[in-house]
């Protein structure tokens, strides 16, 4: 009798497990570049690694890994974050019924698959992106405030405060735990200056380079602001409270202005004794640098090339 109850339990016990064992196994997608150390549920990832269902994806400071779920969705993990898989739901057509992702930190890239764009959905602490069929960026800080950068199609932020829609390239909003939330406005420094980290958005400053077709061009103008950091600061290591631009001087004549003419310049060499002393003439700052993205788009009809688009709108 205690035989067949213990062979009775184990069977049962198979039973409900499978169902569970089936799914935190279901392949949803797969690693198609990995950099530094990007870890699974397994442990490290390699390219062409499978990722898994529920499984959380986390990054080392300076790991990078871009992943293609199965309907071509991609999504790339910059450094120091942590996301989980957290709902899919695929049928035989090519497309998903559902794929959501929990993104606890760090900074992402999403580019929609083949699915509706009603199939995507974004958690992180603030709230809830709600993809429209769409490319964008969005960096979530360990306490929880979140920015979301439209680069192509649209989007919607929900959050405590409401809902915010962004409809032009470059917009961004940033949004906090408790309900406050901005409205979009486009990206620039003082949003890095707002979220305390200068690296929060390293795929348009240029910190972090992805490859493929993730990697298209454009900044939103950022990699220009990064550029005009402190002389000597790279963008790596500039100071996250710092973002002050960098004072282009005529080589030698540090801290020279157009309006000021330096009070300690030494007096050029007289000739005679009647010829006054000349302060030094001063310098006129250089023209702030222009980004120039290499991969030109003949819609910028701006000849802004920092900002083009340079994604593909999707369903």
């Amino acid at each position: 009798m205690l035989y067949l109850r213990h062979a009775v339990t184990i069977v049962l016990s198979s039973i409900l497990l499978a169902p569970l064992s089936s799914k935190a196994a279901e392949k949803v997608g797969q690693a198609v570049l990995i950099k530094t150390e990007v870890t699974g549920a397994g442990g490290p990832l390699a390219v062409d690694d499978p990722v898994h269902r529920d499984e959380q994806i986390r990054t080392s400071l300076s790991g990078l890994g871009q992943f293609t779920f199965r309907d071509g969705t991609k999504l790339a993990v910059g450094a120091g974050s942590s996301v989980v898989i957290d709902k899919f739901v695929f049928d035989d057509s090519g497309s998903v019924k559902k794929l959501a992702i929990k993104a606890a930190k760090g900074t992402f890239r999403w580019v929609s698959g083949n699915s509706n764009s009603s199939a995507y959905q974004i958690v992180t602490p603030a709230g809830t992106i709600g993809v429209r069929g769409t490319v964008f960026d969005f960096y979530v800080a360990a306490n929880g405030t979140t920015a979301v950068v439209l680069l192509s199609g649209a989007a919607q932020f929900c959050g405590a405060g409401g809902c915010r829609q962004l409809k032009q390239q470059c917009d961004c909003v940033v949004a906090r735990r408790n309900g406050q939330i901005s409205d979009p406005r486009r990206v620039d420094r003082d949003v890095l200056k707002m979220l305390g980290n200068q690296r929060a958005l390293p795929f348009l400053s240029g910190d972090q380079q992805l490859s493929g077709r993730m990697g298209f061009g454009g900044s939103c103008g950022l990699s220009t602001a990064m550029k005009d950091r402190p002389n000597g600061i790279s963008p790596r290591s500039a100071p996250a409270n710092n973002p002050a631009p960098a004072q282009h001087d005529t080589p030698g004549v540090p801290g020279s202005t157009p309006e000021s003419p330096r009070a300690d310049a030494p007096a050029a060499p007289q000739t005679t004794p009647s010829t006054p002393n000349v302060p030094d003439p001063t310098s006129t700052p250089d023209k702030p640098d222009r980004y120039h993205d290499h991969d030109h788009r003949s819609g910028d009809q701006d000849g802004d090339h920092g900002d083009d688009d340079g994604g593909h709108h999707h369903r």
